[in-house]
């Protein structure tokens, strides 16, 4: 199988990065586009948005509202999220469809262009409730909008002037170019990727564990097996990137990942070793806390990458309602994939919760291990302990982790 042909259909994965722009943006009217859409931009630019080339003009937007899905020619390809640019009442004035607009950061630099297809109102209401099924307000997906004042939405195709990144982690962060090639150049005839916006837990590294293994077991071929943590803009009391990258290098480059918890003797079967196959990649985009509409979306991304495999865990990008009542199922975030609204190549590997048993001395699945005695520290008691300088049971968290984010939280309460 090797690398995963991109969505949409297309034969390569879609650029739009260009060294110089149209001389005539100069003199188009401007947007000033916040981070966080700067940050999704990039993404349609470098090809982990393929098929799309912009923020969606109305037709696509409201097919993919009722329809979940994109058109390429006749053919419906998977998509439960629209990929949008909002622009204030002022902006919205200056922009004709059919012309030019010039897109600004925060600062005011100029770093690409649109050409304007669409210029549409933004009903937030009917957004909220067809990507999070739910008419209710009070969750962190519907304050991501809610809390924007904006309310007339862009479309169209964009060019963008090369992204200067400047954090102290950029070069794990890749395009779907760079992890096409690092996919051919170790030679894997699958790969599996694992989401995550969090510093990981055992039970959370057991996810991508699980995956590996299942690929050795059920298929023949080398395995390359892929943390690929969101590093784009999140909520405010979520760890920052910075931090959470120094957890997931540490994991990686000191071998700790999946230590005492893998199948070694399949591992030996198949002549394959986990942390030569390892790879850490960061991916520069948003979180939407949209659930199973998101995790849709996140397997995109990862087929857009090239991997063949893309691990769905239990809540997989979840954020309760502010009571802490949930908004999904357990697990609607597996099960919405037997409900596409068109085709999507990515297969899912669909995982359960996870523990530290202590008969079995590892980590395993919980529907594995029914009766036997889990190892369990809450939310809660996992923040104070790592607040007061103290390292959680290593059967919980691995002490590499513990160490960063201890570092980590040292700092934030001396800077508060």
């Amino acid at each position: 199988m090797g690398v995963l042909p991109v969505h949409g259909g297309l034969s390569e994965p879609v650029n739009l990065i260009v060294e110089k722009l149209d001389e005539a943006v100069e003199l188009a009217p401007k947007v000033k586009v916040v981070d966080v859409d700067r940050t999704t931009l990039y993404r349609i630019a470098d090809g982990t948005l393929s098929p799309i080339t912009g923020p969606m003009d109305k037709t696509a937007y409201d097919l993919v509202l009722s329809g979940k899905c994109v058109m390429v020619g006749e053919e419906k390809y998977a998509w439960a999220i629209p990929i949008i640019l909002p622009v204030t009442a002022d902006e919205a004035k200056t922009l004709t469809e059919g012309a030019k607009a010039a897109l600004v950061d925060e600062e005011g630099k100029l770093f690409g262009s649109l050409d304007v297809s669409s210029k549409y109102e933004w009903d937030k209401a009917a957004f909220i409730k067809a990507v999070y099924g739910t008419d209710r307000l009070d969750h962190p997906g519907a304050k991501l909008w809610t809390s924007d004042d904006r309310d007339t939405l862009v479309g169209g195709t964009i060019a963008l002037l090369p992204f200067e990144d400047t954090r102290e982690f950029k070069k794990y962060v890749m395009g779907p170019k760079e992890v096409r090639k690092l996919i051919e150049e170790k030679g894997f005839d699958y790969s599996v990727a694992f989401q995550t916006r969090n510093p990981l837990h055992r039970a959370h590294e057991y996810a991508l564990v699980y995956g590996a293994e299942t690929l050795l077991r059920t298929l023949d071929g080398k395995v390359g097996v892929v943390l690929n943590p969101l590093v784009g803009q999140l909520k405010g009391d979520d760890v920052p990137a910075s931090a959470r990258m120094q957890t997931y290098i540490r994991l990686i480059e000191e071998k700790h990942l999946g230590e005492g918890d893998i199948d070694e003797e399949l591992w030996k079967s198949k002549g394959q070793n986990l942390s030569d196959q390892t790879f850490l990649i960061g991916l520069d985009m948003r979180m939407y806390y949209g659930g199973p509409s998101e995790a849709i979306q996140h397997a995109i991304y990862r087929q857009n990458l090239g991997f063949s495999h893309f691990i769905v865990g239990r809540k997989h990008a979840d954020a309760p309602y502010e009571d802490g009542s949930p908004i999904w199922g357990d697990f609607d975030a597996q099960t919405i994939f037997d409900e596409l609204g068109g085709k999507l190549e990515i297969k899912t590997v669909n995982v359960g919760f996870a523990a530290y048993f202590e008969e079995i001395g590892r980590v395993g699945l919980v529907a594995d291990n029914k009766g036997k005695t889990a190892v369990n520290i809450s939310g809660t008691k996992m923040r104070s302990l790592l607040n007061s300088g103290e390292k959680p049971d290593a059967r919980v968290m691995r002490p590499s982790t513990a160490e960063v984010l201890i570092d980590y939280y040292t700092k934030k309460n001396q800077a508060e």
